[in-house]
């Protein structure tokens, strides 16, 4: 196991260390600078080059990403704005925040989102699909089938607007989407996330009610649960004992890969209910043609993604005995 650990951690630094260049290469790619969009309407060329100067643009490409990376890892003391100690992403060019306070300030709201919006879409993703595979053929089957797979062909963009509208607006069943903190007053937190908490569910869980479903269906089909039928054991047993164990793979694999991307940041739920979570930071960051807070955004969204896969690809092993890893 820690073998594997460490095999995949180096692979993920790897990756990142590319993700890197890459988002690099794609920022200088860009038509608009950096430099101009700071300078604003009454830019004079003194003033431009200066601003190019303190922000490093003035630099080669190669020279400012290793300068990025040292200060990476070993942080600096040579930005205008004060100190960075590491993980050092630099300042804003657009705020003049230290970075990584400004990813860990919005952190919060997208975990909420995330942990609540997860609990839901489980909740009822996996009952009702379990509740098909259970009720195959039956009316309760065909509805739970027909309701995932029309739900699942709808937006967030569409559903959530659509939810606001209605429930909060006309019907002022629901507050006004926001974040609040959950140790000041866990009522209002959870009363602002409760409607992208329903809206986020809805879409994923129509994904995993049609997964469990079929992994449900395949595994009551395998030998291994034939033959605890053949020996005596009630039908439950062997469903919830045998069957629903092995269909735990495919459905740990997506749900892994989905936490990671919310984790990451819900661009589109953020930027939807107007939450201040990572998702927007992004939108922001590519708006403002703001390197140091772009490469935050991306490198943190993508640590999130492989820490989660390595997680799910340990979790197998736990899950199925047949499982090893090397």
């Amino acid at each position: 196991m820690l073998r594997f650990l460490v095999r995949r951690a180096l692979g993920a630094a790897v990756i990142l260390f590319l993700l890197s260049i890459v988002t690099f290469l794609i920022f200088f790619g860009m038509p608009r600078d950096p430099a101009l969009l700071i300078c604003g309407k009454s830019c004079t060329p003194a003033n431009l080059e200066n601003i190019r100067h303190v922000l490093g643009l003035d630099q080669s490409i190669p020279e400012q990403y290793w300068l990025f990376l040292q200060n990476l890892v070993l942080g600096s003391n040579d930005f205008l704005q004060g100190p960075c100690p590491a993980p050092c992403f630099g300042y804003s060019f657009h705020t003049g925040e230290a970075v990584w306070d400004t990813l860990i300030d919005r952190l919060p709201t997208t975990v909420s989102l995330t942990i609540g919006g997860a609990v839901c879409f489980l909740i009822f993703g996996l009952g009702t699909g379990l509740l098909a595979a259970w009720r195959r053929g039956t009316l309760i089957d065909k509805a739970a089938t027909a309701t995932a797979m029309v739900v699942s062909s709808m937006q967030i963009y569409f559903l959530g607007p659509l939810a606001l509208a209605i429930l909060v607006y006309q019907m002022q069943l629901f507050d006004k989407p926001a974040y609040n903190e959950f140790t000041k007053d866990p009522v209002a937190w959870f009363g602002g996330l409760v409607i992208p908490w329903v809206i986020l569910s809805t879409i994923f869980a129509a994904q995993y009610t049609r997964m469990a479903r079929s992994a449900m269906i395949e595994q009551l089909q395998e030998d291994h649960v034939r033959t605890a039928r053949a020996k005596g054991m009630s039908r439950r047993y062997v469903f919830f004992r045998y069957a629903w164990r092995g269909s735990l793979i495919p459905i740990v694999t997506i749900f892994g890969i989905d936490m990671g991307s919310l984790l990451g940041g819900a661009i589109i739920t953020e930027y939807t209910f107007g939450l201040p979570g990572l998702g927007r930071l992004a939108v922001d960051a590519v708006s403002f043609s703001d390197l140091p807070l772009l490469l935050g955004v991306m490198l943190f969204s993508a640590a999130m993604i492989l820490l989660f896969n390595i997680i799910v690809d340990a979790a197998y092993a736990f899950i199925d005995p047949r499982v090893r890893l090397s």
